[in-house]
């Protein structure tokens, strides 16, 4: 009679001593995890892994689409990095809205979204106007903001009414092209109003009645008290719009061909960055070398450099959540 194997306390047992009954149920349970997690492995690979992979690949090759690729090593790199000024232009625009923007919209939003936790009547009504905006097509909000702030347009009109001969120039200047942008986004900015609005009214209300019982006065009740209550709120809303805007490019494209006034059409050529750069984005390069110029490599290179860029101040976020709002 064969003698039984014993498992020794803090050993594992081995795939060999386990009877076959047991193998077979434990490669049923590793089967059926894998058949529910397919969908998900399917896509990550098809729609991430493939395409970061093969951005990489393409990356050290020239290639046209057209042509078998051929290896260059790291002339798409070296162009990118050290020869291809626009590259210089489309990064730093791209960063005026990540800071700019991103901040603006976290700080409006949040207190857009505390004003409407104080009105007592009306409050389904302006949290329904606020949010309206944010359901417009990208390009049809565009072209309305680009109508209004024309040097002719509504808004410059009324500026005149009131005293200001000499309005900006909006999105037909270099220097209020991005303002502009940031104020169309800014009137968009329902989705953030609604996700904080709801982080208000979970936060405790008997930590709020005892600081007010303490003596705590609005802004240190809302330091002490809101700020900590929300902060994953935060987070969530800074992390997102920093994605978000590293990947600006369907309003900042729209405004600046309608402002420039030679909207691209069949047969004829975009052209990007009006005003003198000013609209150039990081992702409207990647479009003009893959699409335009039909460029793959350097259009690779710019897309990892995009990539690992929205990777680093997530990271960053996330590792100093707690000096975003200042702590607990």
């Amino acid at each position: 009679m064969a003698t039984p194997v014993l498992a020794l306390p803090g050993r594992r047992r081995k795939r060999a001593d386990l009877p076959a009954a047991l193998r077979a149920k434990r490669r049923r349970e590793g089967l059926a995890a894998l058949g529910f997690l397919s969908p998900w492995l399917l896509g990550f690979s098809v729609f991430f892994a493939y395409p970061l992979i093969a951005a990489v690949y393409f990356s050290f090759y020239y290639y046209d689409q057209f042509n078998a690729p051929v290896w260059v090593g790291l002339k798409n790199w070296d162009y990118i990095l050290f020869n291809f000024p626009d590259f210089v232009t489309g990064l730093k625009n791209t960063l005026w809205l990540v800071v700019v923007m991103v901040t603006l919209q976290t700080v409006f939003g949040l207190g857009v979204a505390m004003l409407i936790t104080k009105i007592k009547r009306g409050g389904n009504i302006f949290r329904t106007l606020f949010y309206l905006p944010y359901l417009a097509p990208p390009v049809i909000s565009t072209l309305v903001f680009v109508y209004l702030f024309d040097a002719g347009g509504p808004v410059n009109s009324i500026l005149a009414h009131l005293g200001v001969h000499n309005p900006p120039g909006w999105f037909n200047s270099p220097t209020w092209f991005k303002p502009s942008l940031t104020l169309l986004s800014l009137w968009g900015i329902g989705n953030t109003v609604v996700i904080f609005f709801a982080s208000l009214l979970d936060v405790p209300r008997e930590q709020m009645e005892a600081a007010m019982l303490d003596g705590a006065g609005p802004v240190k009740r809302f330091r002490f008290v809101t700020l900590p209550s929300i902060q994953p709120v935060i987070l969530f809303s800074v992390v997102t719009g920093v994605i978000y805007t590293m990947q600006y490019y369907t309003q900042a494209i729209v405004a600046g061909e309608v402002a420039s006034g030679h909207v691209a059409t069949a047969g004829t050529t975009l052209d990007i960055g009006y005003p003198l750069g000013s609209s150039l984005t990081v992702p409207q390069l990647i479009y003009q070398q893959g699409i335009l110029n039909a460029n793959t490599g350097p259009a690779c290179v710019l897309s990892i450099l995009l990539f690992a860029m929205t990777m680093l101040f997530t990271l960053i976020l996330l590792r100093r959540k707690n000096g975003l709002v200042g702590g607990d």
